[in-house]
């Protein structure tokens, strides 16, 4: 689902809205005043009304009767969604978040390169070329990222297994939250030589090359997440602090 935080202000109730669920500063079980809500943000109970309709799409929050809007359980909230994704990654769990994400990257991705290079078609190795080419030439973070899904979903598509190929609705929300904030690092390494080797093994037709460069571009995304993870915790001790 894409992103609706900022669309005005709806878009921004809903967001802040989200952001103190997902963060614990409203907990799960809670009733909202929607009244008291509605005063302290400064919008009419119309707006508050259809942003927590956004919300409860969501999995965040549901309404009963005689009981009111609350919020939901962690268990139904959609995870995937890519406002969630975002405020998670706002809000201090975002180290997780990348985690996980890594671990279902490790479990699918190399075993979709090695398929990649037995069942590509040129229609196939075109649009990888045509990904890592946008990934070079892109100048700024969201074109980086968005270039870099893009390698990613073409090299699930090529592997010619349907239900391989809609793993991109698993893997993109979080992946192109992860690489938009990686790019944003400039000490951060050049993504495109690790790219390069797995579609070059993949036009090759080499299955166990694609494979294994697979892995050592999943190896170095975690290090570079590894190293987004340290600079946010220590730029959030520095705003505790006060330093």
């Amino acid at each position: 689902m894409a992103s609706y935080s900022g669309r005005g202000v709806h878009g921004q109730v809903v967001h802040t809205l989200g952001a103190r669920i997902i963060g614990g500063e409203i907990a799960e079980g809670e009733t909202l005043d929607i009244g008291a809500l509605g005063a302290e943000l400064d919008v009419s109970l119309t707006v508050m009304r259809e942003a927590l309709k956004v919300l409860a799409g969501k999995g965040l929050t549901d309404a009963r009767q005689k009981r009111g809007t609350y919020v939901r359980e962690r268990t139904h909230w959609n995870l995937l969604d890519a406002d969630v994704i975002g405020w998670r990654m706002e809000t201090g769990d975002g180290t997780q978040l990348l985690r996980d994400l890594a671990d279902v990257r490790a479990i699918v991705e190399p075993a979709a390169a090695h398929r990649a290079a037995l069942h590509r078609t040129d229609a196939d190795l075109a649009a990888l070329e045509s990904a890592l080419e946008a990934m070079g030439e892109a100048r700024q973070d969201s074109a980086a990222a968005e270039a870099d899904t893009a390698f990613h979903r073409a090299l699930l598509a090529a592997t010619g297994n349907e239900l391989l190929r809609r793993m991109d609705m698993l893997l993109e929300p979080g992946l192109r939250e992860r690489d938009r904030m990686v790019h944003a690092h400039a000490d951060v390494d050049d993504p495109v030589p690790s790219h390069r080797a797995v579609l070059d093994a993949v036009r090759e037709g080499d299955p166990a090359r694609a494979e294994a460069a697979m892995l050592d571009l999943l190896a170095k995304a975690a290090q570079d997440s590894d190293h987004l993870a340290r600079s946010r915790t220590r730029a959030r001790a520095r705003t505790r602090t006060g330093g």
